[in-house]
């Protein structure tokens, strides 16, 4: 649109701009349309909007179209219209304003017309963003509300009084025990509820008080309303004071200790709970600061390892068996981090009860020897011998074959790491009365006795601190023993001590046993960084594929495009929805592979915007989300919004490429179902 509206006050629009650009409220001028003709700095930032954007647009129709429940807020009802239909000013009033992202901008502005002659010929308005007003509004409302909240939960009656001592509030639990009502304690009233023979003595104790401005206790008896019991409580008072010592008011509580006189070993119990369960959070609290910091490290140690073997690449002054070491260096910690990523979902998975399996018919000698044979590498390389001691036949059960050869693979890899070079690892399977029992017994530097009962409890480590010399986040264990009650067996762990060694024993039912419903559809089980192969499909299973790319990320944008093309694929790579929707309608691919974090629009609100539309424009071209957003709710959402299948991040390139093919084997085949996901 032109932005070469000229106004009839143009001739004073230097001074305007002169005295607009240097002021915090956002300035607008329009035309007798509405249309934008100047706007200041201060509006661009307010509101998002670059003055070339603004200029010629209806202002209305930018920042004010619609209520924060989605209903329409035509311009002819707002004050904006109301001044440019009446010519009177509409002054100080509060309204919402929208800004470029959507969000709303509490605001109180001013408008006024420009006319000239008797003719509206415009409209200015000023706008001071009152956003942190509004915050600070709303924070101390939250805070009375809270205070409120708190006071009526507190298993005591409490109360506060001015300087003069006349009760100015008392809580809800003072209420009820009393039977007095807020109006009926206020001043003096509350003297009601204190028995006759202790009322002189609390009143005058209360005034010596008052005249020495300290806080104070008092024993008395209250009267309880539900049955006219009198019962003992110790009534405290303190003093708020201001910031140079001013009285503002006395805040005080009644404590019930009639229980307490008649039994003060009741109170030392008491007493004793609240000194364990602070030691308990505070126990908590450490653990919390130890695993954080482990996390921290666990993900900065590889990464480090990466970025400078990145920069040597980048330098170009390594050789080319460095150049293979460098690569090989990066991979292998870049899936260590996958790792670590991968053991937090399966905690978080864990504590929020959304942790299902998979359960079927499998042979637990092939679980385990699958599981053998990943770690071995780690184990050569390590200098640590591996055994497995078990019979030649199978040993068919009944459980999630991908989740026990994690058990598995968390257990090896755990004796491996704490056993020194020169030791060995044995794993020894066997049926044993309906079960299968699994050892595995390292000859490491064993676990104290001490630590041994917190072995399978999440964050913890025998070695926590910064000296430690062995990795790990302290929940691969906890995991196990997670998993192993899934499947209705049990985990222990022996150790006779401190550089001793140690052994795990599992045992399994092999019979299956029935299963809680699971609330949501199972995300297929995580495979250990180190178990992963990649078998990339045949150059001609993409040939001529017309795939259009969504991916906001330049660099995995490119990464993606790269790897698509040298497979064969005619890519358009786009980084955001509205480039999306406009290429699909233009150019019709075979294909669409779309991140859900998009600017703006996202992935979601993209393929709604394509399933709208009639299948001759594309309406079911097939749909594949992209997205680091990897949780079974994620995928259920993504597969329940169209999308035809779910990759999450971060992207092997054997596992998007084999769904890629799985597509490609749909489109030959005219299917047009949506239920499959990313094998």
């Amino acid at each position: 649109m032109s932005h070469s509206i000229k106004a009839p006050w143009d001739d004073e629009s230097q001074l305007v701009h002169l005295l607009a650009s240097h002021t915090v409220e956002a300035f607008f001028m329009m035309d007798a349309q509405g249309l934008v003709t100047y706007a200041n700095p201060a509006a661009e930032r307010m509101f998002g909007w670059g003055r070339q954007e603004l200029l010629g647009q209806v202002l209305h129709d930018l920042v004010h179209h619609h209520h924060p429940d989605g209903s329409p807020f035509p311009m002819d009802t707002c004050p904006l219209g109301q001044v440019m239909r009446e010519g009177q000013p509409v002054r100080d009033h509060e309204d919402l304003f929208i800004h470029r992202d959507g969000s709303f901008i509490p605001v109180y502005c001013s408008n006024a017309p420009i006319l000239a002659e008797g003719h509206i010929l415009g409209a200015a308005l000023v706008v001071h963003d009152i956003s942190a007003r509004k915050r600070a509004e709303q924070a101390r409302a939250e805070q009375v509300r809270q205070f409120q909240l708190l006071a009526d939960t507190l298993p005591h009656l409490a109360w506060m009084s001015r300087p003069d001592g006349t009760c100015e509030y008392v809580n809800r639990p003072w209420c009820e025990y009393t039977g007095l009502s807020m109006e009926e304690s206020l001043g003096y009233g509350w003297t009601r509820a204190i028995h006759p023979e202790d009322l002189a003595r609390v009143l005058s104790h209360w005034q010596r008080t008052r005249d020495t401005l300290d806080g104070q206790e008092a024993e008395l008896r209250l009267r309880r309303a539900r049955d006219g019991a009198w019962r003992w409580f110790i009534a405290r008072a303190q003093p708020a004071r201001a910031a140079d010592g001013t009285l503002l008011q006395w805040i005080g509580s009644c404590t019930d200790i009639d229980e307490q006189r008649r039994a003060g070993q009741e109170r030392m119990e008491l007493l004793r709970r609240v000194q364990a369960a602070h030691a308990a959070a505070e126990e908590a609290n450490r653990l919390k600061d130890d695993f954080l910091a482990t996390v921290s490290h666990e993900l900065r140690t590889p990464l480090t390892a990466m970025l400078g073997w990145l920069q040597l690449l980048r330098s170009g002054r390594l050789s080319e068996e460095k150049r293979a070491r460098a690569l090989d260096t990066v991979e292998r910690n870049a899936r260590a981090q996958a790792q670590v990523i991968e053991d937090l979902l399966d905690i978080s998975r864990i504590i929020t009860g959304k942790l299902r399996l998979e359960p079927g018919p499998l042979d637990m000698r092939n679980v385990v020897e699958a599981a053998l044979e990943s770690t071995r590498p780690l184990a050569d390389t390590k200098g640590v011998r591996l055994e497995l001691d078990t019979r030649e036949e199978p040993l068919p059960m009944w459980g999630d074959a991908g989740r026990l050869q994690q058990v598995v693979w968390n257990l090896l890899s755990n004796a491996i790491k704490f056993t020194p070079q020169g030791g060995r690892v044995t794993v020894q399977l066997r049926p044993l009365d309906g079960s299968v029992e699994l050892r595995v017994t390292d000859t490491g530097v064993g676990i104290s006795p001490a630590f041994l009962p917190h072995l399978f409890e999440r964050f913890r480590q025998q070695d926590s601190s910064s000296r430690r010399s062995h990795g790990g986040l302290g929940i691969g264990l906890a995991i196990v023993h997670h998993l192993v009650e899934l499947h209705g067996g049990q985990v222990s762990a022996h150790s006779p001590g401190v550089g001793l060694g140690s052994s795990f024993v599992l045992l399994l039912p092999r019979e299956p046993r029935p299963a809680p419903p699971a609330p949501t559809p199972a995300a297929p089980p995580p495979v250990p960084a180190h178990m992963e192969e990649e078998v990339p499909p045949a150059r001609s299973v993409l040939a001529g594929l017309r795939l259009l790319l969504v991916e906001d990320q330049e660099d995995t944008r490119e990464m993606l495009r790269i790897v698509l093309e040298d497979h064969g694929a005619r890519v358009r790579a786009v980084a955001s929805a509205a480039e999306a929707f406009h290429c699909l309608r233009e150019w019709r691919p075979d294909l669409l592979l779309s991140d859900i974090g998009l600017p703006g629009e996202n992935g979601y609100e993209l393929l709604q915007r394509i399933r709208a539309l009639p299948a001759a424009e594309g309406g079911l071209t097939p749909a594949i989300a992209l997205t680091a957003y990897a949780r079974a709710e994620d995928r259920a959402r993504a597969l329940s919004a169209g999308f035809d299948m779910h990759v999450p991040k971060p992207i092997k390139e054997a596992e998007l490429l084999a769904v890629l093919a799985a597509a490609t084997e749909r489109l030959a085949a005219g299917e047009t179902s949506r239920t499959r996901d990313a094998p």
